[in-house]
């Protein structure tokens, strides 16, 4: 694992060490690859929905539609796709 220093004014430093103590981080090292992989994962759906939005024209989202969608969720559930 690499390392890597990053310098911190007081108040910030101050808020990473209250977040360690009462957040269930063992170290400010923990917290911070923690918000490291937050963003990871807030970019990636951030991608995703921008890939979805440039997919063309949606669906019509109507009662037909979420019926078809809850058709589709029992058959995932009782083992069938």
């Amino acid at each position: 694992m690499a390392t890597m220093n990053v310098s911190l004014p007081d108040a910030l430093k101050d808020f990473v060490e209250s977040q360690v103590a009462d957040g269930g981080y063992g170290t400010s090292s923990e917290f911070v690859r923690e918000l490291i992989r937050r963003e990871q994962e807030r970019l990636r759906l951030r991608a995703l929905v921008l890939d979805g939005m440039t997919s063309g024209e949606g669906s019509v989202l109507d009662a037909a539609y979420f019926e078809s969608l809850r058709g589709h969720a029992r058959r995932l559930a009782d083992g069938a796709a």
